[in-house]
């Protein structure tokens, strides 16, 4: 798959092992994800789908820190994360959404097979080991859309490997070098104290 790479991700990464600004960071990746791929359906479907795409990619958050702790590179472990995704769109027929063709589905798959095999997470799975234990909200599906399947965001020929596009516009295959003078609360705008409210405190 071809994803982004700049300096904002690499400073995500960061924010969301630390503690208090991990939680901010993670509601606003999870509040993005949520609206970029909602602008990708059709308008009158985009309130029926809000809550399913927002718990899922809550979910997904956690598969990342997974994927970091068990020594995939920043690259792999959010390519991970928008294989799930696709996977799940596939199994609601919102192919619209997608971000490689159905018949990639299986080659991406199977380039992590080690690790979605570990979590339990398949085509028919997605989040595996890391839905949530109240489940997630369900989201009507369009599985019409599956027999001449169209894909307007989807990008093909990136099923080999995790294929990195940086802010100069050149795209490296595996990803790029992180950098190590970054302050991710600095690139990310976050001010711990004036966003997270007084009473909610952190658990022991």
């Amino acid at each position: 798959m071809k994803i982004r790479q700049n300096v904002r991700h690499w400073a995500s990464k960061q924010a969301l092992t630390m503690p208090v600004v991990g939680d901010i960071v993670e509601d606003r990746l999870v509040d993005m994800h949520t609206d970029i791929f909602l602008e990708r359906a059709a308008e009158s479907g985009r309130a029926d789908r809000r809550g399913h795409l927002h718990d899922f990619f809550d979910a997904t958050m956690d598969t990342y820190v997974a994927a970091l702790e068990e020594g995939h590179s920043e690259a792999d472990a959010r390519e991970i994360t928008h294989i799930q995704a696709n996977f799940d769109f596939y199994n609601h027929g919102w192919t619209e959404m997608m971000e490689f063709p159905v018949d990639e589905l299986g080659e991406h798959y199977d380039r992590y097979e080690t690790f979605f095999e570990t979590h339990s997470i398949s085509v028919e799975d997605p989040l595996g080991n890391f839905r949530p234990a109240n489940g997630i909200a369900e989201a009507p599906s369009t599985p019409e859309k599956l027999e001449e399947p169209k894909h307007p965001y989807a990008e093909g020929g990136f099923a080999d490997d995790v294929y990195v596009e940086g802010p100069d516009g050149d795209v490296h295959v595996g990803g790029q070098e992180e950098p190590t003078d970054l302050d991710p609360t600095e690139v990310l705008g976050i001010d711990a104290e004036k966003e997270v409210p007084e009473e909610s405190g952190t658990a022991d």
